[in-house]
């Protein structure tokens, strides 16, 4: 929201500078992004052509001799336009405009004291200007003050405060509305805004007829003006109008923009006899199709609020109207549109078609007492301006309700909830200086009524935050905390598992939540429902994801697409689904590895399967699942590589997944994994134990167990480990072989076992007596023949 001083000025006095304005604003709340001056162009100067010559040097440049007052300056000009008698813009030697500073210089040999400058060269957008203001310099009226202020004279001496306002804070999108704020900072009373205007004998039923068929227009306000003259309008408003970044048009355009700009509400104007004699609101069928004033063909659906009349649809609600019924240069009768409509309908649709600053005040919520104050501003404007005849009589349909709150407080609440200790006195002041109507009920509680423009304004904390921020926030001394406190838990697992994976070498991410809804379903086999976004931002953000995976997919691809081939990095973060009606969401953790995993200085590995499968149990037996989980080829997903895949299993409970991505998916040796961390820790560990490292040495044995293909290493590891009993301290499957001599169907694993007994230092006949169980044990489970050297 672009406030304008100037315009604000007419309704409010401001007693501060603007920067302390904005600064002020911003301490109760309403935000600033820029403000300054609406041109910021210094020394300038309206001057007179008493002379122009052509430079004898060049075919289009004029040696001109300028009067400013109080000398004569010769400036080389090359503008089209420039001839004698003509009052200028004349940029002195120092002057700063927006494209640099002006200095006395020679031009092919003359020299030249200043600038002749057009309007766009004083740095105003060229959407407000026409072609010739563009092209060549600015020709100001022959009774332009020689020797004044150029800015001042048109008008462009105004000063801008760029508003990044809260959502809540519908008011302010209108003048009025801000000059309320500025009144409760400064305590200045608001000028009334005239809405005087006469009506002829005539009544608009007689012309036009109302229908509303939805309940997404609580209100609708008609009425009809006559004889109108299209013209340009008044200095005044389109200086309002361009400090606020409209463009002017024509004088009954401009009005519909001004009084939106000063009561916050958005009118619309039809052209009456090309409208006829219907006017009609409804929800959109699915297909229809409008040309609107951009002459642009729109398909609509049912969430589009449209207007129509007997012929069809004439315009889409709170965003554009149609151009068969638009105002145009030969326009005499119009019909005045003022309405509320529903702001969800009005966001989605101007997603769609146009975000403008119309869409945008239907968006925020407006005030139901200002449609009808905009409605009669605008036949005032239009009645001095346009010459319009106001037609006696008004269309109207109402199903919303139009009057103030009242909300009972305690004096009490508001001090608690604050944390100070205001008076009776300041707080009922407050109020006062805020425009609401405050007495108090009894001694302790006071009755406030709220206005309808303070839509914002429902509960009894929204009136202890408007005592809070009036008062002045800085204004609140901070206290020590007397209340009793319990020390509490907190979870440090997820510190310390990003801990754990940091010292192996993995860079920690952060990703956005939502994802493309194509995605979500991929690297999990679960059943669940996807949540999608109502109203995304892009189409590539609109569902919220289940496994964290795509996430670290996009950085991959990312940074593989940039040459950076080394990819070793984590998240730990949240997925989201729905069961039924319920939502959920799962804290988890989520690895991707490629390219080469450093383990030492100088000695890198390019990472497999067996890398990502030990940083896995290395963050397991972290949190204290050693010797209580397994890798089972069991619900591999379609993007994993099912021979080189794996979930994890603890007890009954799949907790995770690990595994190659499909070579369909990624050509590269790719690998990741992940694991709920909240149904992990639902697994309740035993309290970790500690031992005193054996003093005595390990025995390490290494054996070939030839087995069928379809038996998996995990399964041979667990029975070893049974066999093997207390004695048998570990067991590392290090080698896979395959070969027809082995048999059909056969291969060969082969594992390292380490043999150690805390007490003493074992004999060979005993790690003969476990060895030889654990060899029986294979072979009769599995047929398994131990392997010779």
């Amino acid at each position: 929201m672009k406030l304008s001083r100037k315009f604000v000025s007419d309704y409010i006095e401001i007693p501060v500078d603007n920067h302390t304005l904005a600064e002020d604003m911003t301490k109760i709340g309403n935000e600033y992004d820029s403000e300054g001056k609406l041109l910021p162009a210094t020394n300038l100067i309206i001057g007179k052509i008493i002379s122009t010559t052509s430079h004898p040097n060049s075919d289009h440049l004029h040696i001109c001799q300028v009067d400013i007052g109080t000398e004569i300056l010769q400036i080389i000009c090359g503008a089209p336009n420039v001839r004698e008698e003509m009052k200028v813009i004349v940029a002195l030697v120092g002057a700063i405009l927006p494209n640099g500073i002006i200095k006395r210089t020679t031009i092919r040999g003359i020299e030249s004291n200043g600038m002749l400058c057009s309007l766009a060269e004083l740095g105003i957008e060229h959407k407000f200007l026409k072609d010739q203001d563009i092209e060549g310099i600015c020709e100001l009226p022959a009774e332009a003050p020689l020797g004044k202020d150029p800015i001042s004279y048109l008008g462009f001496d105004d000063e801008i405060i760029d508003f990044a306002l809260t959502s809540n804070r519908g008011d302010l999108f209108s003048i009025i509305g801000m000059a309320y704020e500025i009144g409760a900072i400064y305590d200045k009373k608001v000028k009334n805004i005239c809405l005087n205007y006469e009506e002829n004998e005539e009544d608009i039923k007689n012309y036009l007829t109302l229908e509303i068929k939805t309940e997404a227009c609580p209100l609708f306000l008609a009425r009809r003006v006559e004889n109108v003259t299209i013209k340009e309008s008044p200095n005044f408003i389109k200086e309002r109008l361009i400090a606020s970044g409209i463009r002017p048009i024509n004088n009954v355009v401009d009005i519909s923009n001004y009084v939106m700009l000063e009561t916050g509400q958005p009118l619309h104007y039809y052209d009456a006899d090309r409208l006829g004699a219907k006017l009609g609101v409804r929800l959109a069928q699915e297909g229809e199709k409008l040309i609107t004033l951009d002459s642009n063909e729109r398909i609509l659906s049912r969430s589009d609020i449209v207007i129509y009349n007997n012929d069809g649809i004439v315009g889409l609600a709170g965003i554009m109207g149609g151009l068969s019924t638009e105002v145009e240069d030969d326009t005499k009768n119009i019909i005045i549109e003022s309405a509320i409509f529903d702001p969800i309908l009005i966001r989605k649709t101007s997603k769609k078609v146009l975000r403008s600053e119309a869409s945008t005040r239907f968006e925020k919520g407006l005030d139901p007492n200002r449609t009808y104050m905009a409605m009669e501003r605008s036949l005032h404007l239009l009645e001095k301006y346009a010459n319009a005849t106001i037609v006696k009589g008004m269309l109207e349909h109402k199903n919303i309700t139009i009057s103030d709150k009242t909300i009972k407080v305690a004096y009490q609440k508001i001090n608690n909830v604050l944390g100070i200790d205001l008076r009776k006195e300041t707080i009922l002041d407050i109020f006062r200086r805020l425009g609401f109507t405050a007495h108090e009920e009894t001694a302790d509680y006071l009755l406030v009524t709220v206005p309808t423009r303070r839509i914002d304004i429902a509960t009894i904390e929204d009136l202890i935050e408007e005592v809070g921020r009036i008062y002045g926030i800085d204004n609140i001394i901070g206290k020590t905390m007397t209340l009793p406190l319990r020390k509490g838990k907190y979870d440090k697992s997820d510190w310390q598992v990003k801990n754990l994976l940091s010292s192996l070498g993995l860079s920690e991410t952060l990703t956005y939540s939502l994802i493309k809804d194509s995605e979500v379903a991929k690297y999990t086999a679960d059943d669940f429902e996807s949540i999608k976004i109502l109203d995304p931002m892009t189409e590539d953000r609109n569902t919220l994801r289940y496994s964290l995976i795509p996430s670290l997919m996009m950085i991959y691809d990312y940074n593989h697409n940039r040459q950076n081939i080394d990819i070793n990095i984590f998240e730990i973060g949240k997925g989201y689904y729905r069961k039924e009606k319920d939502y959920f969401e799962d804290k988890k953790l989520a690895i991707l590895m490629s390219g080469n995993y450093y383990l030492s200085l100088g000695n890198n590995k390019k990472v497999n399967f067996y890398i990502l499968k030990g940083v896995i149990e290395k963050v397991l037996n972290y949190l204290g699942y050693n010797n209580r989980y397994e890798f089972i080829n069991r619900n591999i997903p379609q993007e994993l590589h099912p021979g080189q895949s794996a979930s994890i299993l603890i007890g009954d409970n799949i907790v995770g997944l690990l595994g190659r991505v499909h070579p369909n998916i990624s050509k590269e040796d790719l690998f990741v994994a992940e694991i709920n961390l909240d149904l992990l820790k639902k697994i309740k560990t035993s309290k970790m134990k500690y031992r005193e490292i054996s003093k005595f040495p390990s025995i390490i044995m290494d054996a070939s167990f030839i087995v069928d293909n379809n038996i998996d290493s995990q399964t041979i590891i667990k029975t070893i480990k049974k066999a093997g009993g207390k004695l048998l301290d570990n067991v590392v499957l290090f080698d896979l072989y395959k070969n027809n001599s082995l048999g059909i169907n056969k291969k060969s694993l082969a594992f390292k076992l380490i043999f150690k007994d805390p007490t003493k230092t074992l004999t060979d006949d005993e790690i003969a007596l476990v060895f030889n169980k654990i060899v029986k044990e294979l072979q009769d489970k599995y047929q398994a023949l131990l392997r010779d050297s």
